[in-house]
């Protein structure tokens, strides 16, 4: 088997240029705690290059690592001139940058967590899981790894006359940033699967969409209505064609990208009414998606009026791909995915092990 080009990305990261066996595999196999370390100490010097100057308790907080193990692995970096400790924190020297660009490629590949997706992919029961290195919440670089991933695993699904559905948020906003193709899309549509929320124009469904068809060369169209219009929306897209072409298109969806939302951080972003939060707390609701909150086993304990994409469409689209990152998500993944197995999740590392510590 040695020398077999036999890699990755049939089963862990299908967008992945494949790498020999006796390069990348052997390493996993024989000696995973060598990867483990090289990878540690290699989100250390990312996370430091990017916020620094910076000192070791801020920096063990982004990396979820404890102050003692940062120091460890600082007197490393620092006594093979990668690292320099000044009064005002820690700075990457030149030898660090260099590093760091020259190891980039290897990173991206050992950031994928094949026995934690696994792990996870039996627990859920769910199709397909990809786990990527650390917590998203806290470190701005395991977003953008989270996302990349996320878009790769979108680029590899996508066919021709694709009518692909997003939604909006943080978290897919980074996908939209990330995704990259050099091939273009032209034949394949991206919509937003819901209507506007919030006031913050950038996370919006619309901007998503756009940004993304963009990224691939696709086309797009937007959805201009609130999504809290709920059972207006047939009313106003009676009078507007824009508005009814697009909802049109919602109904042929064949692949839909989504983050996935906590039932109580969406209930204020709605700004649902204090009885109804305190329904939402007495009967355990975990998750929201499509306008409906669920409690862990994905029962559906309130429908709250969505403009856009329906619970009764969801699942029968496709393709789906939940994305979604830190441990805070774990109960709200674990909902979501007891509607449908068949759902790709793109999660991260933090999120992974605590749905594991949640079954144990």
């Amino acid at each position: 088997m040695v020398g077999q080009n036999i890699g990755l990305r049939d089963k862990y990261c299908p967008c992945m240029e494949v790498v020999p066996l006796d390069t990348f595999d052997v390493f996993r196999i024989i000696v995973p705690e060598a990867l483990e370390l090289f990878e540690k100490r290699y989100m250390i010097l990312r996370e430091i290059k990017d916020n620094q100057p910076i000192g070791r308790r801020l920096l063990s907080i982004k990396l979820g690592m404890t102050e003692r193990n940062v120091r460890t692995e600082v007197e490393n970096l620092v006594k093979h001139n990668l690292l320099d400790i000044k009064n005002m924190g820690m700075y990457v020297t030149d030898e660090g940058e260099n590093v760091l660009s020259e190891l980039s490629d290897l990173f991206k590949k050992i950031m994928i967590k094949p026995e934690l997706s696994k792990e996870v992919s039996a627990i859920l029961g769910v199709r397909d899981c990809y786990v990527v290195s650390g917590n998203s919440s806290l470190s701005e670089f395991t977003l953008k790894d989270l996302a990349k991933t996320a878009s790769d695993v979108l680029v590899s699904t996508l066919e021709p006359n694709s009518i692909v559905g997003v939604t909006g948020g943080h978290t897919m906003l980074a996908v939209s940033e990330q995704i990259s193709s050099k091939k273009e899309f032209k034949d394949v549509t991206v919509i937003p699967a819901r209507g506007g929320l919030g006031t913050d124009l950038k996370t919006q469904a619309n901007t998503v969409a756009s940004k993304l068809a963009q990224n691939i060369g696709a086309n797009y169209k937007l959805l201009y209505i609130p999504d809290s219009i709920g059972q207006d929306v047939n009313e106003i897209a009676s009078k507007n064609k824009e508005i009814k072409d697009t909802l049109d298109l919602i109904e042929m969806i064949d692949i839909f990208v989504f983050g996935i939302g906590r039932a109580d951080v969406m209930a204020k972003r709605r700004n649902l009414s204090e009885d109804n939060i305190k329904f939402l707390e007495e009967n355990h609701a975990v998750a929201e998606a499509f306008g409906h909150f669920f409690d862990i086993e994905g029962n559906d304990i309130l429908e709250y009026g969505s403009a856009g994409l329906s619970l009764k469409k969801y699942l029968k689209i496709d393709k789906v791909i939940g994305v979604a990152g830190g441990e805070e998500k774990a109960e709200a993944i674990m909902a979501i995915s007891s509607l449908r197995k068949d759902i790709t999740l793109v999660i991260d590392e933090a999120v992974a092990k605590k749905i594991i510590f949640n079954k144990i």
